[in-house]
């Protein structure tokens, strides 16, 4: 059938055709790891489904195509450390180029039928998941932020106030510890006291005290290995860049939100809480005749 076809719409096909054996073979594992039968069900449909434009597509290209292992690997791994919301999600934030690749057979009816399938991919997988990982990402989301906000700022202001590295790290140290638990507790409280919520206040105080610590640890750390405390200060600030991006973009994949607006946001408020608090360590230790 590809005689009539030019090489350069062959090669389209063919690179159609590998995305499609690739994600059939994806799904079909995601959904072998997949604990909610709902979930199992929907993943192995997409899964036949993908395999079935596979075929459509060798009758155009008469050619086997080999899925791409490295990118089955690759999802596999991301829906087992960070979850099938955001490996899937991920995953399909690139079927819209697929979509654009079908649409340009515009004289093969069958292909244009694919790229209404892969909207109604996207649409399933929207309604997909139920992980409970999402269903405490508010949690986490309470334990990250306060702690980015409030201890970008104590450490600033520390690093005025008191000078000396480790010092700094001991102090900041006994604080986020402190500050950890109290989140913690609220949340817990928090959790107990809302009525029809599914969270479990334990399990809701667990997720936002390990975040708040996490990124305690994360930010201290560079006041325990550096000597000099502004460079240290200069470096915390730069891993709280890293982790306010990193976390904004798995929040913004799995909730499909926007990265761009959550990041700003959150990096706005963390650095100007910092800034602030570096001026009122300066001013303090100014006006209380504290030398280093």
């Amino acid at each position: 059938m590809n005689a009539s076809i030019s090489k350069k719409t062959l090669n389209e096909i063919i690179r159609c055709q590998r995305n499609e054996i690739t994600e059939s073979v994806l799904y079909a594992r995601l959904a072998s790891i997949e604990k909610r039968e709902d979930n199992k069900k929907v993943l192995n449909q997409i899964a036949h489904e993908e395999k079935a434009h596979y075929e459509i597509l060798k009758k155009y290209s008469n050619r086997e195509v080999a899925p791409n292992r490295r990118r089955i690997w690759l999802y596999y791994l991301l829906a087992r450390v960070l979850g099938l919301t955001f490996a899937v999600k991920l995953m399909e934030s690139g079927e819209g180029q697929a979509t654009l690749n079908y649409n340009r057979f515009t004289d093969m009816p069958e292909l244009q039928q694919l790229a209404h399938d892969e909207e109604l991919h996207e649409q399933k997988l929207i309604n997909l998941i139920n992980e409970e990982r999402l269903a405490y990402m508010g949690s986490v989301v309470l334990g990250l932020n306060d702690a980015l906000v409030e201890f970008t700022g104590a450490l600033a202001g520390f690093t005025l106030a008191l000078s000396d590295p480790k010092l700094i790290a001991l102090t900041g140290s006994i604080t986020g510890i402190a500050a950890a638990l109290s989140m913690a507790s609220s949340e817990y409280l928090s959790t107990k006291s809302e009525e029809g919520d599914d969270k479990h206040p334990v399990k809701a105080a667990i997720y936002t005290g390990v975040a708040y610590l996490i990124t305690v640890v994360a930010l201290v750390s560079p006041f325990i290995w550096i000597a000099n405390s502004i460079i240290a200060l200069c470096v915390m600030l730069t891993m709280a860049i890293i982790i306010i991006a990193l976390f904004n973009f798995y929040y913004a994949v799995a909730r499909d939100e926007s990265f761009r607006k959550r990041f700003v946001e959150m990096a706005v408020l963390s650095f100007g809480v910092a800034a602030i608090s570096f001026v009122i360590g300066y001013l303090l230790k100014l006006f209380t005749g504290i030398n280093e």
